[in-house]
């Protein structure tokens, strides 16, 4: 089955519409459980907001295309995003194994902007393309906060188990 760059360019747009709701499922969950962690919060809560912004651009872009996102998409990748954030819960290092996953899944959506960029331009949407800058340069900075949050945060994760408290969240 052939596609023009245009249906790929929608598909794409599904994508990271979709993908937009599985970050806010993982972070939505894991502020919920940051105790001891405050600069994380408050990186997560930050984005959180970035994230309804670019979801909007999404929605907006897809609209002047007169499509929708893909209900599909976004029921599964919100309930694997819930999953997600949960399946760390148990663990006394959950705290760190959700700054890894966060870091990952960051550098994940810079790859998928970057992807997105150029399917638009191969697709000659450049009217999205200042919006879709903008999502990416948010991306990049929150996955740069990330990793400038690993050092500190394993040292308090240290701090709080060493002096026998509960530091996975």
């Amino acid at each position: 089955m052939s596609m023009n760059a245009r249906e790929i360019y929608i598909t794409a747009l599904r994508n990271t519409h979709a993908l937009e709701m599985q970050a806010l499922q993982i972070m939505e969950r894991q502020v919920e459980r940051l105790e001891h962690y405050p600069e994380m919060s408050q990186a997560l809560r930050r984005h959180i907001d970035e994230t309804h912004g670019q979801r909007q651009r999404l929605d907006e872009a897809l609209h002047s295309l007169d499509e929708t996102p893909s209900a599909l998409k976004e029921g599964f990748l919100g309930i694997v995003g819930n999953m997600m954030a949960l399946g760390h819960a148990p663990a006394q290092d959950e705290i760190l194994k959700n700054t890894y996953a966060n870091h990952a899944f960051e550098n994940f959506e810079v790859a998928a902007y970057t992807s997105l960029l150029e399917i638009g331009d191969a697709a000659g949407m450049q009217a999205h393309r200042a919006a879709f800058d903008q999502s990416l340069n948010e991306e990049k900075a929150m996955a740069q906060r990330i990793h400038d949050l690993i050092v500190p945060t394993t040292r308090r994760y240290v701090e709080l188990t060493v002096a026998g408290e509960k530091a996975g969240r």
